[in-house]
C-alpha cells in the first residue's frame, strides 16, 4: 500500500435523493431534498456532480444522467433509526443503531428542567416545547433578555436545544451549561442523541442566530472507523461539526469549521497536505440554513456553490486518494416541515485513475461507508457493519 493515499468523505448535511420505504412512519412520505429542491427552483445547475453520476442516480431538472461518468454513483440506505445528523453519522462510520432515541413532542418534563435548572444555577427556562429555532427566538427573545433565563426547546429529532443571547450569557457560559446537561441530566432514559448550543444576536425581536452553535453528543455506543484506524495511528481528521458528533472520540486533528465555505477551503487544505489517513468533513449550511428554513432558493444555491468549488477539491487529490460525497440524512426545503426526512442519501465516489461509470446500486446501509475506509487502509473491520465499495472501485 502507498504510504501516500488518503480518503476524503464529505457529507453535505441534509441532502437526500428520495423516501425511504419507511418514511411515511416519520411523516416524510413523498419527501425528496434534491429532486423537490430542483423542482421547486426551476432545475439545479451542478456540472461537476453531473459529470461524476449524480443525475444518474435520480431525475433531477437540470442534472443529466451522463453516459461516461467520470465517478461510481449510486445511493444508501438508512438502517439505524430515526433521521438526525448523530445516527447518520454513525451510521456512516460503522454502527447501525437498533434502539432510537427519545423524543419529546410535549415539550420535557418538570423533573427533567428541574434538574437542568440545578447543575446549570439557571434560574428557570424559557420555551420547553417543540419549535423552529429562528421562530421560537423571535418569540421568546426579549423575555430572555430581560430574564437572562435560557430558551430552551426540542423538534422532531431527539435533540435538547439551548438558545442564548451571546451578550447575556457569554458562549463559554452556554457551552458549560450543554456540557452540564449532556453529562448530567440527559443520560439513561433522558439520553437525547445531542444537546445543541444555538446562540443569537440582535434587539427588540429581531434576532439571528450567529454561527457559534456548538453539539454535544453522545459517546458512539461501539466501534466506529475512526477507533479502528486511531488504534492503528493511521490519521483521523474531522472537519465542521464531525468532533462534536462523535463527542471528539478517536479523532487525531479537527477543524470545527463555521460554514460551507470554510469548510471547502479546510477540505481542499487536507487534500493538499495531508499524505494519508482518513478525512471526513460536514459541510452544514444545507441543513442549517436552507432545509430548517424551509428555503429551497438557498438550498439551491448552496448546492450550486459546492458544485463549483468541486473542481478545486478533484484538482486537490492525490493520486490514489480516494474522494466520497455523501449525506447524513435529508432536509426537504419545500415539504410543511422545518425537520429533517427520512431519506436515501446520494453517493459519488472519485478517484482520479480508479474505476469510473459504475453504478453502486442501492447501497443496504450508510456504514458502507466505514467499512470502506478501514479496508481502504487494511484494517480488521470484523467489529463494523456494512459491505466494503473497495472491490468495485477499486479492484485490484
Amino acid at each position: 500500500m502507498s504510504a501516500r493515499r488518503k480518503i476524503l468523505c464529505i457529507v453535505i448535511d441534509g441532502v437526500g435523493i428520495g423516501e425511504l420505504p419507511d418514511a411515511a412512519l416519520y411523516g416524510d412520505a413523498g419527501a425528496n431534498t434534491l429532486c423537490s429542491t430542483a423542482e421547486k427552483t426551476g432545475g439545479l445547475r451542478l456540472p461537476a456532480m453531473e459529470h461524476l453520476g449524480l443525475g444518474n442516480i435520480a431525475p433531477i431538472r437540470g442534472v443529466g444522467a451522463v453516459e461516461h461518468a467520470a465517478g461510481c454513483y449510486g445511493k444508501m440506505r438508512e438502517v439505524s433509526k430515526g433521521k438526525d445528523s448523530t445516527t447518520g453519522h454513525w451510521e456512516l462510520s460503522g454502527i447501525v443503531i437498533t434502539k432510537d432515541f427519545p423524543y419529546y413532542p410535549q415539550g420535557f418534563p418538570d423533573a427533567v428542567i428541574e434538574k437542568f435548572c440545578a447543575v446549570t444555577g439557571a434560574t428557570g427556562v424559557l420555551g420547553n416545547c417543540v419549535a423552529s429555532g429562528t421562530q421560537i427566538i423571535e418569540e421568546y427573545g426579549d423575555r430572555h433578555v430581560r430574564s437572562g433565563q435560557p430558551i430552551v426547546y426540542t423538534s422532531a429529532d431527539s435533540v435538547f436545544q439551548i438558545a442564548a443571547h451571546e451578550d447575556v450569557v457569554p458562549l463559554e457560559r452556554l457551552y458549560d451549561m450543554c456540557r452540564k446537561a449532556r453529562e448530567e441530566v440527559f443520560i439513561g432514559d433522558h439520553a437525547v442523541g445531542r444537546v445543541i448550543a444555538r446562540p443569537f444576536l440582535g434587539s427588540d425581536g429581531r434576532y439571528t442566530r450567529t454561527p457559534n452553535r456548538r453539539d454535544f453528543s453522545l459517546v458512539p455506543p461501539g466501534t466506529t472507523v475512526f477507533d479502528i484506524l486511531f488504534h492503528h495511528q493511521i490519521p483521523t481528521i474531522a472537519i465542521g461539526k464531525i468532533d462534536d458528533l462523535f463527542a471528539g472520540r478517536s479523532l487525531s486533528q479537527t477543524s470545527h469549521t463555521r460554514s460551507n465555505e470554510e469548510g471547502i477551503e479546510e477540505i481542499i487544505r487536507c487534500a493538499r497536505e495531508i499524505p494519508t489517513g482518513f478525512v471526513m468533513a460536514n459541510l452544514v449550511d444545507f441543513d442549517m440554513l436552507y432545509g430548517h428554513r424551509q428555503d429551497p432558493e438557498g438550498m439551491k444555491g448552496a448546492l450550486e456553490y459546492f458544485d463549483s468549488q468541486l473542481p478545486r477539491i478533484l484538482d486537490a487529490l492525490g493520486d490514489d486518494d480516494i474522494l466520497m460525497i455523501t449525506a447524513d440524512h435529508g432536509n426537504d426545503p419545500t415539504d410543511q416541515s422545518t425537520d429533517h426526512t427520512r431519506e436515501y442519501v446520494p453517493l459519488l465516489t472519485y478517484t482520479k485513475h480508479g474505476v469510473r461509470g459504475v453504478d453502486l446500486g442501492i447501497r443496504g446501509s450508510f456504514a458502507d461507508i466505514g467499512k470502506t475506509v478501514g479496508e481502504f487502509f487494511g484494517c480488521d473491520t470484523s467489529a463494523l457493519s456494512g459491505e466494503s465499495l473497495l472491490p468495485v472501485i477499486l479492484p485490484g
